[in-house]
């Protein structure tokens, strides 16, 4: 099965190549889009490159997908959304997502998952979406929880970032209350 493009109102979800290679870095090296990522920011665009092949790689193992968030008025990468921890037998994977900040609240982030999660529910045969998050983002806590994802507790040191362990959220969608 080939990579599956999707398309919004305002956005194209495409496969990211490295050619996204420069806008991924200007993303993920940056503090304020870090700050609740898992894992620490990015200090080389070869850190980028690398990404993009394990988003190559996930996919082609069957575990995960990951979609540029692209632009259409601008044509310009903005962000990803993606799929991971995915278990095609029991119907499982875990919903990650980022933005550059020049585009939050926008609703560009809402309107990639929503069409993440359709796709997932609708076509990749995926029954339970979870998402890990910091207890502290309240942006995106609130984000899922107006899309219909429910708090079911928290992981002790379950992330680690910056050096230390760091608790964070899981929440879940199942595809039986997932409304478009």
């Amino acid at each position: 099965m080939g990579f599956t493009a999707l398309e919004t109102e305002r956005l194209e979800l495409a496969e990211i190549g490295q050619q996204h290679k420069e806008n991924i870095y200007q993303i993920l090296s940056r503090d304020d889009v870090m700050q609740y990522y898992g894992t620490d920011k990015f200090t080389d665009p070869e850190q980028a490159a690398a990404m993009i092949q394990s988003f190559s790689k996930g996919f082609e193992s069957g575990m995960a997908a990951r979609w540029g968030i692209i632009l259409k008025e601008s044509g310009e990468l903005v962000g990803t959304v993606g799929i991971h921890n995915w278990n095609k037998r029991v119907g499982r994977a875990e919903i990650g997502y980022e933005l550059h900040p020049d585009h939050w609240r926008k609703g560009i982030a809402k309107e990639a998952v929503h069409a993440v999660l359709d796709h997932s529910f609708n076509e990749l045969g995926i029954f339970r979406m979870g998402a890990v998050v910091f207890p502290e983002n309240e942006v995106s806590l609130g984000m899922l929880q107006k899309i219909g994802f429910q708090k079911e507790g928290l992981l002790r040191a379950y992330l680690h970032q910056g050096g230390h362990p760091h608790d964070s959220f899981m929440l879940s969608l199942l595809k039986t209350e997932w409304k478009v």
